[in-house]
């Protein structure tokens, strides 16, 4: 298993660029299932997620061709199996994803019940109770759901709690379905409207995706597309902390400013200078001194829980007190006790921690419990005085695209080893 060596207090310098969406592209890559015909997307990123999508596909007879670095054309007329296995599934949470597609285009399913980061409670009810209301007959079995219908038909679908997941699997399982759909509060995140952009151009009926209500209209076919997958978001956002955790100036390239006005806002408050030198480049100037802050984690368009743990790893080096409160998941704070052994002042009070500034990390041998608490480590360890190494970041490298290296360009100690637990 792999591990991360970094010597920190080197100050970042030069120019980075975002990869994929590993959020936006697991979903889209789903949706192939739904096309007659074969679909390339591009701005796909290496991720160990990623590559676990293609091996649910291809055991479900998806022909998945990688023409160029970043590009996946994905055949499904080959589609011969409606089974989504433990083996794979229990990796990956998005493995769900399959369930609405087979279901819409094939009338059965039987996807394990998934797995994925263990930061909480994330129930697949919602989906569940969703599709029957769309005509679905759904049993749990062994692990398993196990699905079919005659046909599903347009319903009123109302999410009472957000759920990003949920919103995806309807609108593709709707996208076939006969009549209209109605998704109220339906999530808004952007990778929504990513999707909802590719399956249109595969032949669907999709309106007010980014909204609390989208409409899909159903269509009987749809056919292969072409789809750019949007940059990620939270890459973003980790890149963004990365200047002033290390003191630094860096050019950011590659970005949707509009998908990360909620931590850009938070930086600002902490000092942090944010330039936009194009539509699709930054400028973050973490030279400064840095000023505490309050946040609650929030659906889009607030702050983004996925974040919650790399600005804690910041507001850790700010000057005075900052407090963070947790309201997505409930057990999103085990990064704490490794930022203590790093020698930060944080107190647990329910779902808030109250930090209090130090001056710098301390190198220390710390865990990755999952994959942003990976990131946060990361970025603690950049700042440290010392050497810190990080085990187990098979996590970081389910969802950040060659971060060693990325950061190793911009000037970084980082070190990737071979361990053991």
């Amino acid at each position: 298993m792999d591990n991360f060596i970094i010597e920190g207090g080197r100050e970042l310098k030069g120019t980075v660029t975002v990869s994929g969406s590993k959020n936006s592209a697991l979903p889209i890559m789903c949706a192939a299932i739904l096309a007659d015909g074969p679909c390339t997307f591009h701005n796909i990123p290496d991720l160990v997620d990623i590559g676990t999508m293609v091996e649910v596909l291809s055991v479900l007879g998806i022909k998945v061709q990688k023409t160029r670095p970043g590009t996946l054309v994905m055949d499904p007329t080959g589609i011969c199996s409606y089974e989504a296995p433990y083996d794979l599934v229990k990796s990956m949470r998005a493995s769900v994803l399959v369930l609405g597609p087979l279901l819409a285009k094939f009338k059965r399913a039987k996807v394990s019940l998934p797995g994925g980061c263990a930061i909480g409670v994330r129930p697949v009810d919602l989906h569940l109770k969703a599709l029957a209301k769309m005509g679905a007959d759904i049993e749990l079995s062994h692990g398993y759901i196990v699905a079919s219908t005659d046909g599903l038909k347009g319903a009123r679908i109302i999410f009472e709690n957000t759920t990003v997941g949920g919103t995806e699997n309807i609108m593709m399982a709707a996208a076939l379905a006969e009549g209209t759909t109605i998704i109220e509060g339906a999530a808004r995140e952007p990778e929504i409207p990513d999707l909802a952009k590719a399956l249109n151009r595969m032949g669907a009926r999709i309106e007010g995706a980014g909204t609390g209500t989208i409409t899909i209209e159903g269509v009987k076919t749809l056919t292969g597309c072409e789809h750019t997958v949007i940059p990620d978001r939270i890459e973003t956002g980790t890149l963004m902390v990365a200047a002033p955790i290390t003191g630094s100036r860096l050019t950011i390239a590659g970005v949707r400013t509009d998908h990360n006005i909620a931590v850009a806002e938070k930086l600002s408050e902490m000092g942090i200078v944010i330039t936009e030198k194009a539509p699709d480049i930054i400028e973050v100037n973490g030279q400064v001194d840095l000023k505490p802050m309050e946040l609650s984690t929030a659906p889009f368009p607030g702050f983004p829980t996925d974040m919650q743990a790399q600005i804690m790893a910041l507001s850790c080096v700010a000057g005075g007190a900052s407090s963070i409160t947790e309201n997505i998941f409930e057990n999103r704070f085990m990064h704490v006790p490794e930022l203590m052994r790093m020698g930060a002042n944080l107190e647990e009070k329910g779902r808030t921690v109250i930090v209090r500034g130090i001056e710098r990390f301390q190198g220390a041998s710390v865990m990755a419990t999952d994959l942003r608490a990976s990131a946060c480590l990361v970025l603690a360890a950049l700042n440290a005085k010392g050497t810190t190494e990080i085990r187990r970041i098979y996590h970081l490298d389910r969802g950040y695209e060659a971060l060693d290296e990325k950061l190793a360009a911009l000037g970084a100690r980082v070190q990737r080893t071979k361990g053991g637990l």
